[in-house]
């Protein structure tokens, strides 16, 4: 396990990115992942139509935790992480194991489409790098903050034009969303300088146990349940794509391609989701939902170049 760790701290702490082959197994890595998670918002949809917001929300880890539990008891690593590790793993849990997971259900629920999800979610990236910033006191650029900027004025320009001319609660729930992804990336990636991000991801699903399995027990009886083949089958992709499959390969293209260089295919997830909600779930996307998008895009972009 010590080499295991090793290999990844090297390779993650290269943020310029190594050369040649590797650079690019990395990219592809990172792109595997991200293509994973952009089917998260149509599946959720799927999944809310035989299931409580809340349920998805949290039902979810408990299959991801079992998963994470016999991967880790497979591979004989400790089942927990070291106690001052603790705090980090907190802010993972409650970033990606409750925050996004929850909030981005509810909003669904409340009507919010997957398309319309995908161009606020578009702001994540930039999110994720102005947190990072932030956690390890580092002085970006100015244009990476007009950049960042600009991409809020499209991204509100956008939840008012779709909200009537005024910000919805479901608008609310994915900038929250949108937030607590931002945080449990930004410490899953700190704390995977010194551990492997799939065992990052397990230990946060791990010890989340004791908290979503009663919940969960507890949603099951007292929200109305009437699971469907679709509804089943969107649930199931949520718990083992989105929530842990999904980790592996984006973390090990960061690892083997460098921050910089494989963090950047993460552009490419709204684009992505829009082209399933369209396919799957028939979702009409409308010329000003692929102008946000694109304008969004392009906002992150330069961040990340900002960034680089």
């Amino acid at each position: 396990m010590r080499n295991e760790s090793s290999a990844t701290v090297t390779a993650t702490i290269a943020v310029g990115g190594p050369p040649g082959h590797a650079a690019w197994r990395g990219t592809a890595l990172a792109a595997l992942g991200v293509l994973a998670f952009s089917g998260t918002l149509p599946a959720t949809g799927f999944a809310l139509r035989g299931f409580d917001p809340y349920l998805v929300g949290v039902g979810r880890a408990v299959g991801a935790g079992l998963i994470a539990l016999a991967c880790l008891l497979a591979r004989r690593a400790p089942l927990l992480p070291p106690r001052r590790e603790l705090p980090g793993y907190a802010v993972i849990a409650a970033g990606i194991v409750f925050g996004f997971p929850v909030f981005s259900a509810l909003a669904m629920g409340l009507g919010a489409s997957s398309s319309h999800g995908a161009v606020v979610i578009g702001l994540l990236p930039a999110t994720t790098a102005a947190v990072a910033f932030l956690r390890a006191g580092e002085r970006p650029k100015l244009r990476f903050w007009i950049a960042c900027g600009a991409g809020a004025v499209v991204v509100t320009a956008f939840t008012l034009h779709g909200g009537g001319g005024h910000i919805t609660l479901a608008d609310l729930l994915l900038l929250a969303a949108l937030l607590a992804a931002a945080a449990g990336y930004t410490e899953g990636g700190r704390m995977s300088r010194r551990t492997p991000g799939w065992r990052v991801v397990s230990y946060a699903l791990v010890l989340s146990l004791p908290l979503t399995i009663p919940l969960t027990a507890v949603l099951a009886v007292v929200t109305e349940v009437r699971p469907d083949g679709a509804a089943l089958a969107g649930f199931a992709y949520v718990t083992v794509v989105s929530m842990f499959l999904g980790f592996i390969p984006w973390y090990a293209g960061l690892a083997a391609g460098g921050i910089a260089r494989a963090g950047q295919v993460q552009l490419i997830q709204p684009s992505l989701t829009l082209i399933w909600s369209w396919w799957l779930l028939a979702e009409p996307v409308g010329v000003v939902t692929v102008a946000g998008a694109l304008a969004v895009l392009a906002c992150v972009a330069i961040t990340q170049h900002s960034r680089a």
